[in-house]
């Protein structure tokens, strides 16, 4: 499934592990609707980022190692997130292969 590019973007398993953690940290923190709301807007804004510009751009966004492996950046509040991803540039298609908190040391 394209979005609004010729790449096809696709989450690992893994990477969708790392959403469901994000998502259950803030809720486990949480002392308001608020605070629940808050925690689906990031997982929104991760989601939107990286089906947005990876679909397009993905070749956009800083080196991780190899050319074909790169970050991307998402500002959220006061900090934001990351997104480690591969590009299988002759099949036209994004894999997400991790996704943290920018404050993590490094990805699970």
């Amino acid at each position: 499934m394209s979005f609004g590019g010729p790449f096809e973007v696709r989450f690992t398993d893994a990477a969708r592990d790392d959403l469901e953690r994000l998502f259950d940290f803030v809720l486990d923190r949480s002392s308001s609707v608020e605070d629940l709301e808050l925690a689906q807007r990031a997982i929104d804004a991760i989601r939107d980022a990286v089906m947005g510009h990876l679909a397009r751009t993905p070749f956009s966004f800083r080196k991780a190692g190899s050319s074909l492996r790169r970050e991307l950046i998402i500002p959220f509040g006061n900090n934001g997130y990351v997104a480690l991803y591969e590009i299988e540039s002759k099949r036209e298609r994004v894999i997400v292969l991790a996704v943290r908190h920018q404050l993590e040391d490094d990805y699970h």
